[in-house]
């Protein structure tokens, strides 16, 4: 035991009198002089910073700092830190870059920053030695012709992760005085206000507000836009943007920089970045940059059949070489890409920096740029916008850039329309005239338009188009009472139908006993009567079984000749589109029953509004019309019928309504087509064989082949199948169909 005590002293004598350890603080100091002894010895000023010993240098003194660090804990200053603080050696080395001496030590300054504001993990940010060196450098980023953006955007890229953990050192990176805070937020919402004076109310001459918007966007160079003008000292802002131009790496982390800055989740800092500084017109001017861009040989159907394109799909090489399928294509990529990019910008920015930047859009580039395009006079110009429209309209989902564009569309009204205004929103009115256009092109991009517009989660779309017209019933006739006399039918009592309907002689033959056996009927007629049903669930079925299948006449049948095209096909088809339907309107608030009708409020004052009666005019000349034409007015009816108010219910898929004189609905329109069918149809010999043979055409079943009267023939085909379609949802509407969905 004796002899283990003395060796337990004698290693330790050992250890006290080993040699003292390396002073950190001096190998710190004696690296900084190296390199500072290195401008006062060479001679060679052309010689490359990477064959001196200076990145070997930075290194050190960074392994020391983080070594330091990890001894002295989180909680204090070690002394080579002190050093660099207290000797500004990050001012100089922000200044030694700035001379580029030795050639490349740019770079070797942007690598140190780097590394030393993610390796040190005490915040560093907020003292005055730190942020102002980051300030300079940050002003020598985004140069003409600079060298080393890829070292740029990865310094950016760390300074934004940085103010991501540290919000608060937002206001010393961006450079912004307080006073100039208060001065930009009154400034700013002056301009908000005049913004939303100028756009309440739209003029018929779109370009008098804005002269600059005089010339297509399609003409416009990409040294014009404001947001190419790279101004001296420019902030963190303008070399983030600036950098967002540069292709694969250098852009996507600009692009990660940014999604990093308005992520920031304190209210505060989201004033800062939409009041104090340009970010918001930054990324604006960019979209109208791009826009502009797109070369206006655009084929519309290429842009229609253009995939949905995430913000990163530049940087994707795949996505590029898939993309680069017709001429425009890779302009088309980088400016959806954008659009996508800020979108989705302000689904993660706190909302007051979404709405600002959804506004500055509306401004910037919905009515600065797109609004004087569709509505210009070149057939060819208003085909391609609006198309490009309609692929913008898929791209958007954020809620502030939404309401943006429902405002800009159709705007803010609510009460009902009036037959002769075409003047309170002269956009909105002239893009649905153009789903009536002369251009069977041009009404066809616009209906795709609305039908994408039907598909955003957004009241207001609904209620501008239609609902607001139906808010009064105004369309049924109201009985010598005062009350509604539009549903009071008993199984017993004949259908009392409008003067309209009466008259028609067609009315009264298309519902005999050979239709109700048709094998197309979704239940059979006694089975209705034993089941016991409220009076609502008796009369949907029976619109179901006895109206819209049975609506088109045997002759002009032709389903039952061909497989896969059955009524039953659709009923799948309707239950899906329901339920996404019943998804946007989860918090609308509609009322679950129909809206007693105000003796008050005159049925002869009922307008069906202007995007009902084009969809109306147009249905009623389906016999007449193109077949792709067709299709998008019966898909946007569709549409519209799947929305499950009770008025919109009543008004399209109630054909037992009483109409107000001069009113009309979708099933009277639809009668009145049949008429004119089956007038038509004795003039066509053979019509029968004709028309199945038309539909294995189109089903690609039969060759090609020379066949008279083929707008005919297919617009029926197309009807017949509306019918179905239209049958299919009043079905699955019943309370015992969609209790589940």
């Amino acid at each position: 035991m004796e002899m283990f005590s003395k060796l337990t002293n004698l290693f330790q004598q050992a250890l006290e009198t080993r040699e003292p350890s390396v002073n950190l603080l001096d190998s710190f100091v004696e690296h900084w002089k190296g390199i500072t002894n290195y401008y006062i010895e060479t001679t060679d000023e052309t010689r490359p910073v990477k064959q001196t010993d200076i990145p070997w240098r930075l290194k050190q003194m960074l392994d020391i700092l983080v070594y330091e660090e990890g001894q002295q804990g989180l909680e204090e200053t070690g002394p080579c830190m002190e050093y660099l603080l207290q000797h500004k050696l990050l001012e100089t080395l922000c200044t030694l870059g700035k001379a580029q001496y030795p050639p490349g030590m740019n770079q070797q300054v942007l690598v140190f920053f780097s590394k030393i504001l993610v390796q040190i993990q005490k915040p560093m940010l907020h003292m005055i030695n730190v942020y102002r060196p980051v300030q300079k450098l940050v002003r020598l980023c985004g140069l003409l012709g600079s060298q080393t953006e890829k070292e740029e955007a990865q310094f950016l890229f760390v300074v934004c992760s940085r103010v991501k953990q540290d919000p608060y050192v937002l206001n010393y990176i961006l450079e912004i005085k307080k006073e100039n805070l208060f001065k930009r937020s009154i400034s700013s919402s002056e301009d908000t206000e005049k913004g939303r004076s100028e756009e309440a109310v739209p003029s018929s001459n779109p370009t008098a507000s804005n002269p600059a918007s005089t010339s297509s966007p399609q003409q416009h160079s990409p040294t014009d836009s404001p947001s190419t003008i790279f101004p001296a000292n420019a902030g963190l802002i303008h070399v983030l943007v600036h950098l967002s131009r540069s292709q694969n790496k250098v852009a996507l982390k600009a692009f990660e920089s940014l999604l990093l800055l308005v992520s920031l989740p304190k209210e505060d800092t989201a004033v800062c970045l939409a009041e104090s500084t340009p970010l918001c017109q930054l990324l604006a001017e960019r979209l109208c940059e791009l826009y502009s861009q797109l070369p206006a040989t655009l084929e519309a159907a290429d842009i229609h059949s253009f995939p949905q394109t995430h913000w990163s799909a530049p940087f994707s090489q795949n996505s590029m070489q898939e993309s680069q399928s017709f001429p425009g294509s890779e302009h088309m990529e980088r400016f959806f890409a954008w659009l996508d990019f800020l979108d989705h910008l302000m689904r993660e920015a706190p909302k007051i920096l979404a709405v600002k930047l959804a506004k500055e859009i509306h401004h910037c580039w919905l009515v600065g740029v797109l609004q004087p395009e569709l509505l210009q006079m070149s057939e060819m110009g208003v085909l391609v916008n609006t198309a490009l429209l309609c692929c913008s309209v898929r791209h958007i989902q954020s809620p502030a850039m939404l309401e943006e564009l429902v405002s800009f569309l159709l705007g803010r009204h609510t009460q009902s329309e009036q037959r002769l205004d075409t003047e309170s929103h002269v956009l909105r009115y002239q893009l649905i005239e153009h789903c009536d256009h002369i251009s069977d092109e041009i009404s066809i991009a616009t209906l795709l338009l609305f039908e994408e517009l039907l598909q955003k989660p957004h009241r207001d779309i609904l209620f501008n188009l239609v609902l607001r017209n139906l808010e009064n019933r105004c369309y049924v006739t109201h009985a010598l009472g005062g009350g509604d006399d539009s549903r009071h039918f008993t199984d017993t009592d004949p259908v009392e139908e409008n003067e309209e309907l009466e008259e028609d002689p067609f009315f009264t033959d298309m519902y005999g006993e050979d239709e109700f056996n048709s094998s197309e009927q979704l239940l059979p007629r006694p089975q209705l009567m034993r089941e016991p049903r409220c009076s609502g669930q008796t009369q949907a079925a029976d619109i179901v079984n006895s109206s819209f299948l049975c609506l088109v006449p045997q002759e002009a049948k032709t389903s039952q000749h061909v497989q896969g095209a059955r009524y039953e096909t659709y009923v799948h088809d309707a239950h899906e589109q329901f339920k996404e339907c019943t998804t946007l309107l989860l918090d609308w608030d509609w009322p679950e029953s129909l809206k007693p009708t105000e003796s008050s409020v005159s049925s002869s004052d009922f307008f069906e509004g202007h995007f009902l009666k084009v969809l109306f005019d147009r249905i009623g000349r389906i016999l007449e019309q193109p077949y792709e034409l067709n299709l998008q007015v019966t898909s946007v009816l569709s549409r519209l019928a799947l929305f499950p108010h009770p008025h919109l219910h009543e008004y399209l898929l109630d054909p037992y309504i009483i109409l107000a004189p001069g009113a009309r609905s979708l099933f009277s329109v639809l009668i009145r087509v049949i008429g004119e069918l089956m007038q038509r149809i004795q003039l066509i010999p053979n019509f029968k064989e004709k028309l199945v043979h038309v539909r294995r055409q189109l089903m690609g079943l039969d060759g090609e082949s020379g066949v008279d009267h083929m707008p005919l023939l297919k617009g029926v085909i197309i009807l017949e199948e509306f019918c179905k379609e239209l049958a299919a949802i009043a079905f699955v509407k019943l309370p015992d169909n969609n209790t589940n969905l």
